[in-house]
């Protein structure tokens, strides 16, 4: 397998210049601005052309051993001996974020599938309701990895490009076939937890209304002040909840805060906070959180 980095500014461009052009995947990822006018992605078109290109907008790019905040990074891959298939579909609300993935899911099915990458919109879709689909039509065995498209702190807007502009509502996925591919994925955080444990008494879907009969938003503001509170949902990232089914304790979720609605007091996740379950409140600690994503890359 041969990979390459490239990196995109407004005052550089692309860099290297000069590129391989045989790559048959490039993924990319950059700021919302930066990719929603499609000319980069255009650029990219013509410096890969037998490639199938994928990417989203961000919160933050990896390039090397840093963090960028206003640049694309892509990264191009050929393969010796693993055949690729892109597969998109259209999120056009969380309530069909579980068909959406059984579409990916039937695009991508093979006997050979070793693994699938998806990116998804970050604001429209449910993303635990997206992999239910997906896995309940290519079964638990295919490694499954990605993740939602950001926005930053903005929470306004995300975009996905799949063979294609990068746009609203859209989720795209590369499954990966053949014996010679082995896919290993890793996740790990370090969070302060604080604040007691309360019940989730009411909510819909994604949408959190009450903890221990209280309106959900009332809470958060309490326990993170006034600053805090005032910059929701974007200072909800550092301030996530750590949720379980009391039926087994030891099986946490992490849901991150995507939305907050003022007026009903409710607060909107990235997945189902069904009722019933048990929450905790959580803070970031940047040296462990930075440890964790060390620890999680370890083979």
């Amino acid at each position: 397998m041969y990979t390459e980095q490239l990196c995109w500014s407004e005052t550089s461009g692309w860099r290297p210049a000069e590129t391989h052009r045989a790559a048959e995947l490039v993924l990319f990822f950059g700021t919302r601005e930066a990719l929603g006018c499609g000319s980069r992605y255009r650029e990219l078109r013509e410096m890969f052309p037998r490639a199938h290109i994928l990417g989203c907008s961000t919160g933050g790019q990896i390039r090397n051993d840093d963090i960028v905040d206003d640049e694309i990074v892509a990264t191009a891959v050929r393969f010796d001996a693993t055949k690729l298939r892109l597969a998109c579909e259209s999120a056009s609300g969380p309530e069909h974020s579980r068909a959406c993935g059984e579409a990916i899911g039937r695009s991508l099915a093979a006997d050979d599938l070793a693994g699938i990458f998806v990116l998804s919109d970050g604001l429209s879709v449910n993303g635990g309701e997206l992999v239910a689909g997906i896995t309940g039509v290519v079964g638990p065995a295919v490694s499954l990895t990605g993740g939602l498209a950001g926005d930053g702190a903005r929470f306004e807007q995300t975009l996905v490009g799949a063979d294609c502009r990068p746009g609203e509502r859209m989720v795209g996925a590369v499954g990966f076939y053949g014996s010679a591919i082995r896919i290993g994925h890793g996740s790990a955080g370090d969070w302060d937890e604080f604040g007691p444990r309360r019940r989730i008494t009411r909510s819909q879907g994604r949408v959190l209304f009450e903890l221990d009969g209280q309106p959900a938003l009332n809470l958060y503001e309490r326990y993170l002040g006034e600053d805090e509170a005032k910059g929701l949902p974007g200072t909800g990232l550092m301030f996530p909840l750590r949720i379980h089914d009391p039926a087994r304790p030891d099986h946490d979720i992490v849901r991150t805060v995507l939305a907050v609605d003022r007026q009903a007091r409710s607060l909107t996740f990235a997945g189902d906070m069904p009722e019933g379950w048990v929450a905790q409140l959580m803070r970031g600690n940047f040296d462990r959180l930075a440890a964790g994503a060390a620890n999680a890359r370890q083979p």
